[in-house]
């Protein structure tokens, strides 16, 4: 058991650490301190607790971070692949004993502290996803094992479905198929999976609970503006009354004055976007393109293709959070329960968020290297 505790820490590594990757991380991490003290903030009490456990919970992260850039990598992928099956146990023993709040059953109470299970599969899946794949094996056997893959990503997703947690199961699903591709299943298994996907969506839209149809029917137009609609419609407004420079740190109103639900939470990205403006919410989404192309690019020098892959998998669920986020705010896209990666409120994710950060950064600072 000793060879599965080792660290691996080495002088050298000082100088191929993704540094840009610590930067733009350390930078929306900032900022999502900075809107949830303005979301959250109340003349009677300027600090508010939920501020205090988020900057808590982002020093906790960054020690996160380190663990998971220290640790031995082989160490990480065994612990990883291990805990995905832990996971799934987890995600089963949600869907009888969990916590509910807010219509769905996702937490996992520890007295002092709530987490949602479903977060681990998007740090543990790309861990089991490896440790499945042979590129030296024959193409049967390969073609084998990335359809076991396929069987645990859509194990995964199902149970994440039933919690309900829509847009958890969605980032895990993309983030699988993506890491599908790359390998080399194949374009008859994804075009035979898209034309199932649109033969059978009258049967899942008849699964789909209450709320989620509402989602989609207000995404198409529907409902009223003081009920179905209230939630976008309170976010449009504060994104578009914010102009080009915003309102002024303190000063969105929309959010200060309670009209724009969820604000702190799913909805953190109309809070900057009113009190910084088009110019504040450009940076927003300029960090998280410069965060996926440098780690594309770092990941592309890399020699080893299931360390490629691996890293690949690290980044992915963030970029599509961050993509799905500020789109389901602007109303281009159904509102789902997605966070904003770094920035929204919650420990859970931001936990998962920085150690797969970290991970990402353990694999491309450690090589192999295209030579």
């Amino acid at each position: 058991m000793q060879k599965y505790l080792d660290l691996d820490v080495d002088a050298r590594l000082w100088f191929r650490i993704d540094w840009w990757n610590i930067f733009f991380v350390f930078l929306l991490s900032s900022i999502g301190l900075l809107g949830i003290f303005s979301a959250t903030y109340r003349h009677e009490t300027p600090i508010s607790p939920l501020f205090i456990k988020q900057a808590a919970g982002v020093f906790i992260g960054w020690l996160l971070y380190l663990a998971f850039f220290c640790i031995n990598r082989k160490a990480l992928v065994w612990w990883g692949s291990t805990l995905y099956l832990v996971t799934v146990a987890l995600l089963l023993f949600t869907l009888v004993r969990g916590s509910v709040g807010m219509g769905a059953q996702r937490w996992i109470s520890l007295g002092f502290f709530k987490f949602q299970p479903s977060e681990l599969a998007k740090l543990f899946f790309p861990a089991m996803f490896i440790r499945l794949l042979d590129f030296g094996a024959t193409v049967m056997v390969r073609k084998g094992r990335l359809l076991l893959c396929l069987a645990f990503l859509c194990i995964s997703v199902f149970l994440i479905m039933k919690q309900p947690d829509l847009g958890t199961a969605l980032i895990v699903l993309f983030a699988g198929i993506v890491l599908l591709w790359v390998a080399g299943l194949g374009k008859r298994m994804f075009i035979g999976g898209v034309l199932l996907s649109l033969a059978t969506a009258p049967i899942a839209w008849r699964y789909l609970k209450p709320y989620q149809k509402q989602r989609v029917t207000v995404f198409l137009g529907g409902g009223s503006k003081i009920k179905e609609r209230y939630q976008i419609e309170q976010s449009r407004i504060a994104v578009g009354s914010g102009g080009c420079c915003g309102k002024g740190y303190l000063r969105g109103t929309q959010s200060r004055l309670k009209f724009l639900p969820e604000n702190h939470t799913d909805f953190i990205f109309a809070v900057l976007c009113e009190e910084f403006g088009f110019l504040g919410s450009i940076v927003v989404v300029a960090l998280f393109l410069l965060l996926f192309l440098q780690s594309l690019r770092r990941i592309s020098a890399l020699s080893d293709r299931l360390l490629q892959l691996l890293a690949l998998g690290m980044v992915l669920p963030t970029i599509f959070s961050a993509c799905i986020n500020m789109a389901m705010v602007l109303g281009l896209v159904p509102i789902v329960g997605i966070p904003l990666p770094f920035v929204t409120y919650g420990l859970t994710h931001l936990f998962i968020d920085f150690a797969s950060m970290g991970w990402y950064n353990n694999i491309v600072a450690r090589g192999p290297w295209i030579s």
